[in-house]
């Protein structure tokens, strides 16, 4: 059946799409830590319980929203998703679901989202959410990720907003903390990305899009990696350093900073050939248990800070 729907979509006949397709357009996984950060953002702008509501809804809207972006991305990018190995069989690449399908699946999911948030949370959380959108949907996805070797420098910022829009949920201000929350996310994503592009370097190169790794070699990406794991450990250390957590996630922090070094050490060396992969896996694992020591953390011990 998907066969026929695919050879339909291929010969420019009517598509009649799953809901799997929308719901692998979303990007589920990556929305799942997204939303993982988001929650954390909330928890640690309380030294309390997250309203039930603003934990729902909040989330829920911050949800539409991201996926809705993850779904231009791949509306955007469905050319050259179809000729890379790890995007072939992505819904619009293979055809199951068309350019009107997915601009509407766009729309609807985005528009829900924000009034989700300006309705039920607060406009604040529902402009950031929105001009995340537009950063990386938009900014991102269709000019930065084709103009630049620094597009995952640049563009970071559009996905490392998640925990800031979780603690305005609650605050509806933007506060210290919260900002802090964003650096750490951005310092962690060019040596988290980076390490996929090594892997896929060759297929970025066949679609024109200049990673680092295409545009300046594979050496000077992993120095790079490197350099930035560095930076990355430096900036986790901000929530113990300004009183926003105790001794506790300093210890997760370092002994998990110590693992990606390691990795980005190993990958430097250049004898692990399953390295950069290895690398990129370890980096999802650390950011997750990286946030998990945050929120123990902050009720573990609870802390006094003031933003």
């Amino acid at each position: 059946m998907k066969n026929t729907e695919t050879n339909q979509a291929l010969d420019g006949l009517p598509t009649k799409p799953e809901w799997r397709d929308f719901y692998e357009m979303c990007k589920p996984r990556v929305v799942l830590l997204m939303l993982l950060c988001s929650v954390v953002g909330m928890f640690l702008a309380t030294p309390g319980m997250v309203p039930l509501d603003i934990l729902i809804l909040g989330n829920l809207g911050i949800a539409l929203v991201s996926g809705s972006a993850a779904a231009m991305n791949h509306l955007v990018d469905s050319k050259i998703d179809a000729d890379m190995a790890r995007t072939k069989a992505r819904p619009m690449a293979q055809g199951r679901v068309s350019n009107r399908q997915g601009a509407i699946f766009v729309g609807v999911t985005g528009i829900l989202g924000v009034a989700i948030l300006v309705v039920f949370i607060n406009p604040l959380t529902a402009w950031l959410t929105l001009a995340s959108w537009i950063g990386y949907g938009v900014i991102y996805s269709l000019y930065l990720k084709r103009a630049s070797p620094q597009n995952i420098v640049i563009g970071g910022i559009f996905g490392a907003a998640p925990p800031l829009f979780g603690w305005t949920a609650v605050t509806n201000s933007l506060d210290g903390g919260g900002l802090i929350l964003v650096l750490i996310i951005f310092a962690w994503t060019p040596p988290h990305f980076w390490a996929l592009a090594i892997e896929r370097k060759n297929e970025y190169a066949k679609v024109d899009v200049p990673m680092l790794p295409v545009t300046h070699g594979i050496a000077y990406t992993k120095l790079h990696i490197l350099l930035y794991t560095i930076i990355m450990i430096l900036t986790t250390l901000l929530p113990y350093i300004v009183g926003m957590s105790n001794l506790f996630y300093l210890v997760c922090a370092l002994l998990l900073g110590g693992g990606f070094l390691y990795w980005s050490l190993v990958l430097l060396k250049g004898n692990n050939r399953g390295a950069p992969m290895k690398t990129f896996r370890y980096s999802i694992v650390y950011l997750m248990l990286l946030f998990a020591a945050l929120l123990i953390d902050h009720y573990l011990l609870p802390v006094n800070y003031i933003v």
